[in-house]
């Protein structure tokens, strides 16, 4: 019952006060109203703004959208034409590769034939050595009669040379000097020496002797004997001065006196080389050893001297 009481009296309160707040309850929802027309209008204008970028951005994204779409066919059809151009030329670049490889084939069996030819050619000029050289040997082993010097009385008859010089070769040329050769490559120095040496004495006269001489000096000069592979360059460049080691025969003599401390015989040498025979193999090394000694020459393009080509 009391609570009932005290519930009317604070209603009666309220509808006492409420002609009093209702003025300013009034005034403030006004207020309310215009802030949220406001809010609208402005609403309003951000979402025309947002539209009207939306709609531009449509607009730049349709043109990229169609600038990739033919950039795309551009390629595609660029594609397209490469590979018809590339159809089209690969049949002739096809042909031509094999053309190509057709001549480096006949070019190396061109090649095989012209080193075949001149085997052939070397072993028919040994040939022709050995046969000129059993034609020697038989006239030497049945030489004609000749009357026997008589001795003085009370003295001894005078000798005779019963053979020629040289003598009778024990082996014949190409056999001789192949041996050599094999044995020098194979380092049996000793046995290629006595078979270089043989052949320079029983084969003097043919074309290989220069160079089984100048082996013999290259063995001399590997065992460091160097004395005796001067002597035996000077044999190549005095007793055959044209020949396919005459360069080399310089070079090499001119490193022996080199090793020998001579240095300006040796510059000597190394100066033959590059001004008589520039073109020859050896000519940049001379070039290197005299700059070692300290003397510098000019570069020189035309020699002096043909150098034959060294054969085996």
């Amino acid at each position: 019952m009391k609570r009932t009481g005290l519930f009317r009296a604070l209603v009666l309160a309220l509808v006492m006060l409420f002609p009093a707040l209702a003025p300013a309850a009034s005034k403030e929802i006004i207020e309310l109203q215009r802030d949220v027309a406001q809010l609208q209008d402005q609403v309003r204008d951000l979402q025309r703004s947002f539209d009207e970028r939306f709609a531009a951005l449509q607009v730049l994204v349709q043109q990229t959208l169609d600038n990739a779409q033919r950039s795309n066919n551009a390629l595609e059809n660029a594609g397209r034409n490469n590979q018809g151009l590339a159809d089209r030329l690969a049949a002739p670049i096809a042909g031509l590769s094999s053309k190509v490889d057709s001549m480096g084939s006949d070019v190396a069996g061109m090649r095989e034939s012209v080193n075949d030819l001149t085997a052939r050619m070397n072993r028919i000029q040994q040939q022709l050595t050995d046969l000129n050289n059993v034609v020697k040997a038989a006239a030497q082993a049945a030489p004609p009669p000749a009357a026997v010097p008589t001795a003085p009385m009370g003295g001894s008859p005078p000798e005779t040379d019963a053979t020629a010089p040289g003598g009778v070769p024990p082996v014949k040329a190409t056999a001789l000097y192949e041996n050599a050769l094999r044995d020098k490559q194979s380092g049996k120095a000793d046995l290629a020496m006595d078979e270089f040496t043989q052949y320079v004495h029983y084969y003097n006269d043919t074309d290989a002797a220069p160079q089984a001489q100048y082996y013999i000096g290259e063995i001399h000069y590997s065992q460091a004997q160097f004395d005796q592979a001067i002597q035996d360059f000077d044999k190549v460049l005095e007793a055959y001065p044209t020949n396919p080691r005459t360069a080399d025969a310089h070079y090499m003599k001119g490193k022996t006196l080199f090793q020998l401390g001579q240095r300006t015989a040796a510059a000597k040498e190394f100066e033959a080389v590059v001004h008589d025979f520039p073109n020859s193999p050896v000519a940049p090394q001379a070039r290197a050893q005299l700059k070692v000694l300290g003397i510098n020459v000019p570069g020189t393009t035309t020699a002096k001297k043909r150098r034959p080509q060294p054969t085996q």
